[in-house]
């Protein structure tokens, strides 16, 4: 009788599904502060960053949301070594790309969103997605992710 034999996950894996997790559960953290207005949360932002949230029409919102949630998603699936974490961070990437491309082409954000460190978190958000992604598809193309 033959055995299958089930590959030991390489521990890069589990390093990488970890911290990928802990980041993007803060993205999804954001995202329930925010859409839900909790009043403690929301007071590190001045009124005029808050009114620049509240301007985002809904189907922005649609695709903050794909980009937060598909993230998280693809983290869990990544931790499961699951195909479609690529999947995930694919439409994850869909939906940083449409909302940063909405944010720096059609709106104007306050000052104290486009200085400092507010000025380079959505390129770092974006190279994440991005490294993910590559990431999620190179486990899957070697095997890693069934």
């Amino acid at each position: 009788m033959q055995e299958a034999v089930q590959a030991r996950t390489p521990a890069h894996v589990w390093i990488v599904g970890i911290l990928a997790t802990l980041w993007n559960a803060f993205g999804a953290y954001d995202y329930i502060m925010t859409q839900t207005n909790n009043a403690a949360y929301l007071s590190q932002f001045s009124a005029e960053e808050r009114a620049f949230f509240d301007s985002f029409p809904g189907w922005m919102e649609a695709f903050w949301a794909l980009g937060v949630w598909g993230a998280l998603i693809g983290s869990l699936l990544l931790l499961i070594r699951s195909r479609y974490a690529v999947h995930a961070f694919g439409l994850s990437l869909v939906g940083i790309v449409v909302g940063m491309g909405y944010q720096y082409l059609v709106m104007e954000a306050p000052e104290s969103l486009t200085t400092g460190a507010m000025a380079v978190m959505p390129w770092v958000i974006l190279a994440v997605g991005i490294a993910l992604f590559v990431y999620a598809r190179n486990q899957a193309a070697k095997g890693v992710l069934r």
